[in-house]
């Protein structure tokens, strides 16, 4: 017996069901809904976007399946988890909703320029950089609510303590051109052309300035944290790609010259075990480096046919390499093999590009995501078999240099040289 425990883990239980129904809510794009049931059970603190819920309910199913014997007649047809993997799926239908349903719930303007824009792992922030120096950090359950029209925390005295800007930054001479949330506290990372990596606290509201800096010799162009949070890996326009250990701010670099960049440095991401780390450069090469050893462990020159490679992106399991380049095209890179396996095309009809941007999968890894620079529309294929889904409007008036995805639900932001940033969500359908 529970004594009188029983009844307070019947509220625990039922509290934790319906934070795990929010949250499915929020993943499967019903944002209003899921906004207001946290307001009625009153869910503290905010329930993040995430398909648990689904999980368990699967993990169920197959235990109930396993009670009728039934598990050996499903156990080839089992869903795989999600994420790409060309070895075991070829005719696997996309089970994320289609980019093009998406709509802006949100813009939010700089004064200059929106270069660069970022997720945090867990898919609640976004933080916005641009050329006029500033660094925005937004709050995405507080954008959907503002979208939904449902803002219930106005304060009495008529101030909106729910504004989707949480802080603005400022501690840089020139454009921000690349941002990391640190994977375990209340820090992102910033690079800037004024040659500075600075590292700001976002947890206390007063503070605009950074707390630390590291000076470099050129302009920074990539910077990546380590998983763990401990070290940084930082590209710029000089070809060697610096690795900074983030506690005691000693820089390493690889041992062997040879292994290095011949151009500047544009882009530079960690595997989520940390076992490697890939960059890429203007020579045009992708390079794949061991997370241990510091060394290069496979280059891939001439990878966008000599067009500079604007960005690369780790499949989650590790296995391919998503790139784009200043071709206008987005291919996908076996690893082990070191082969080109899909070429993404059409999203360059006027030829080359004149401006660097870059490519991501969404959520599930079903799709790829590119900006169309003379249509300034959002091209997306089928990961898989490179099929073009439906164009999406981006609705900028310039070029449009950065689209993240969220990395937990369909949302993506989009930023553009016409000062603006854009948060995109796939909101439920109503017909």
């Amino acid at each position: 017996m529970h004594g009188s425990g029983g009844g307070l883990d019947i509220v625990k239980e039922r509290e934790q069901l319906y934070r795990l129904m929010i949250s499915q809510l929020f993943y499967d794009g019903y944002q209003s809904v899921a906004v207001s049931l946290a307001n009625i059970v009153k869910a503290q603190p905010a329930c993040p976007p995430s398909d648990k819920l689904q999980r368990i309910v699967r993990q169920g199913l197959e235990a109930d399946d396993v009670m009728k014997e039934q598990l050996a007649l499903r156990a080839d047809t089992v869903a795989p988890g999600s994420g790409i993997d060309l070895e075991f799926e070829t005719d696997v239908s996309a089970l994320s909703p289609e980019v093009a349903q998406y709509e802006t719930c949100y813009v939010t303007a700089h004064k200059g320029p929106c270069r660069v824009a970022k997720f945090h792992d867990s898919g609640m922030l976004i933080a916005t950089g641009s050329e006029d120096t500033s660094i925005k950090i937004l709050d995405v359950e507080r954008m959907l609510s503002k979208s939904s029209g449902l803002d219930p925390r106005v304060s009495s005295d008529g101030n909106d303590e729910n504004h989707p800007v949480i802080r603005t930054l400022y501690d840089h001479n020139d454009e921000i051109t690349t941002l990391d949330f640190h994977p375990q506290t209340a820090v992102i990372c910033s690079g800037s052309l004024d040659h500075a990596v600075k590292f700001f606290d976002y947890s206390k509201p007063s503070v605009k300035k950074s707390f630390k800096s590291i000076q470099e010799a050129y302009p920074v162009k990539a910077v990546a944290f380590h998983p763990s949070g401990d070290f940084l890996l930082v590209g710029t326009e000089h070809p060697t790609v610096r690795l900074y250990d983030t506690n005691t701010f000693q820089c390493y670099v690889a041992s062997n010259p040879a292994d290095q960049h011949t151009g500047p440095i544009t882009d530079c991401k960690y595997s989520p075990n940390a076992n490697m780390y890939i960059t890429c450069s203007e020579d045009g090469s992708i390079k794949v480096w061991d997370g241990v050893s510091n060394k290069c462990t496979n280059t891939f020159t001439s990878a966008h046919d000599g067009a500079e490679v604007c960005s690369v992106q780790l499949s989650r399991n590790n296995k391919y390499i998503l790139s784009s380049g200043m071709d206008s095209l987005v291919k996908l890179w076996e690893l082990s093999t070191a082969r080109c396996l899909i070429a993404y095309t059409g999203a360059g009809t006027s030829g080359k590009q004149e401006h660097r941007s870059t490519a991501c999968f969404n959520h599930t890894e079903d799709y790829v995501l590119f900006p169309d620079e003379r249509t300034k529309s959002l091209c997306v294929w089928d990961s898989r078999n490179a099929e073009r889904q439906k164009l999406l409007s981006l609705g900028h008036n310039l070029t449009v240099r950065c689209i993240q995805h969220s990395p937990t639900g369909p949302s993506f932001i989009s930023t553009s040289d016409d000062f603006r940033a854009r948060f995109w969500y796939r909101k439920a359908s109503t017909d």
